[in-house]
């Protein structure tokens, strides 16, 4: 779909955003409906001017707007944003990006993180950004689990982080690195049925496994041979046998035999 649209994510259907002014909300004439009883029967709008799209809440809910987790009264908007109107859910996309002065100004604000650095940020996030109201981010003991790595080694991801992030130490530091990566939109929420779209592979390790059980390898191609059963060797044996039986005699060599190596 061209232009700028948004997607519902309980329906999967998408809306064009009108030339002006989109209303989102529960009732039946509003542009976007949305059958959720935390949604008000007009909750928001989203205006259109030039390339840009801004949200704002019309204040007539108890539930809200949010923008990527954050509560917002109006909020100028980029492509891939994730929408909240009270427990409903919903995408915006096909914004164009490179006039987004908000987004580069962001970007360039924002650290430079290694893969395994941006798992931590996502897996921190996920509590907080999956539900309606804040709640506390993950634990590092949850966050190891998440990941299956140990929590000692995402503690020290979570050190080098707040140094990155110039997070001061002093209570609730995990809840201010998590606010931070929200802010610099490092971590977006996920809508049911989507991927994570801030979780990136781990590199492809290149050396042997750690407990790797020793290879049977032959010496004169280096494969690995799995060990043979005791039927298996006197079945080979016999073949070996019948083989040298019908083989052709070998002439012996005359003259000196020569010596290998050097002289």
């Amino acid at each position: 779909m061209e232009g700028p649209n948004i997607q519902v994510a309980s329906t999967g259907a998408q809306f064009p955003l009108q030339l002006e002014v989109t209303t989102v909300g529960r009732g039946n004439h509003v542009d976007v409906r949305l059958e959720d009883p935390s949604v008000s029967l007009l909750h928001a709008e989203l205006v259109r001017r030039g390339p840009y799209v801004y949200v704002m809440d019309l204040g007539l809910s108890r539930n809200g707007t949010r923008v990527n987790g954050r509560l917002v009264a109006r909020r100028l908007l980029a492509d891939g944003d994730a929408l909240s109107f009270g427990s409903a859910r919903c995408r915006i996309s096909g914004i164009a990006t490179d006039e987004n002065h908000d987004a580069e100004h962001l970007r360039s604000s924002a650290p430079e993180l290694t893969r395994r650095e941006l798992d931590v940020i996502a897996s921190l996030c996920r509590p907080a950004l999956s539900e309606d109201a804040f709640i506390a981010p993950a634990t590092a003991r949850e966050i190891a689990a998440d990941l299956v790595v140990t929590e000692a080694a995402v503690k020290q991801h979570l050190l080098r982080l707040y140094t990155k992030l110039r997070i001061p130490e002093g209570s609730n530091r995990r809840i201010r690195l998590a606010n931070e990566v929200i802010a610099l939109g490092l971590a977006k929420p996920e809508l049911p049925g989507e991927p994570n779209g801030t979780r990136t592979q781990s590199p492809p390790s290149h050396g042997p496994p750690a407990h790797a059980p020793p290879s049977h390898a032959s010496p004169a191609h280096g494969q690995p041979t799995p060990p043979q059963s005791a039927q298996a060797q006197s079945a080979q044996a016999q073949s070996a046998q019948t083989q040298s039986a019908h083989a052709l005699p070998v002439p012996r060599q005359s003259g000196p035999v020569p010596r290998s190596g050097g002289s």
